[in-house]
């Protein structure tokens, strides 16, 4: 009985097992990288916003303080109010401004939200554009491998807006940052360990 053209064309599909050694170790190479990258950027939500706003002495001060720094919460780079130290989730934006109002394209915490959300969406597009192009190449099915290639891209985008939200509407919206980073995150662990397997660990490869 003649084979289903779709079973013949999974049969001839190049996998990450079927690739030369160079493919397969540059394909290691952007993993490892990037777990490497990934492992660095948990570290710095832990150290700046997981552990200041759970066990910083100084939450209550900062957050019933009128004339708290609005931005620093947003900013990783601005300082924070002295005597204070604490993660995103309870930056004081409600704070009221003393200064004059600007038109809101040239506000503080529009032009620094736009300018990181802009890098942050390049950055995190690029890393799953790699992983993707990895995904792509599993031994898997065609519907498992397309929605691993676009989740990630949903996560990035649920994180972006987590920004803007928590920066202009309310801080609550931190915990946007859970479902968006751990939806691209476990893909990435998923997609990593799997490819790892299929080319170097997978028997009959």
């Amino acid at each position: 009985m003649e084979s289903n053209p779709i079973d013949r064309q999974q049969a001839q599909w190049m996998t990450l097992a079927r690739m030369p050694t160079p493919a397969k170790a540059l394909a290691t190479c952007i993993i490892v990288v990037m777990a490497i990258g990934m492992l660095g950027a948990l570290g710095q939500i832990i150290i700046h916003d997981i552990i200041p706003t759970f066990y910083s002495k100084s939450v209550k001060e900062y957050t019933g303080s009128p004339s708290g720094d609005r931005h620093a919460g947003m900013n990783h780079n601005a300082p924070t109010p002295s005597g204070t130290d604490r993660g995103d989730l309870f930056a004081d934006l409600a704070a009221v401004e003393t200064k004059p109002a600007k038109p809101f394209y040239q506000q503080e915490q529009f032009v620094w939200t736009l300018k990181w959300t802009h890098i942050h969406l390049f950055g995190m597009s690029m890393i799953f554009i790699f992983v993707g192009a990895i995904t792509i190449w599993l031994d898997a099915g065609s519907a498992l491998r397309s929605w691993l290639v676009v989740l990630p891209f949903i996560g990035v985008l649920i994180d972006i807006l987590a920004m803007w939200l928590k920066a202009f509407i309310s801080p609550a919206f931190f915990w946007l940052h859970v479902p968006g980073g751990g939806l691209f995150a476990v893909v990435f662990a998923y997609v990593s360990l799997r490819a790892l397997w299929e080319m170097w660990f997978k028997p009959g490869q």
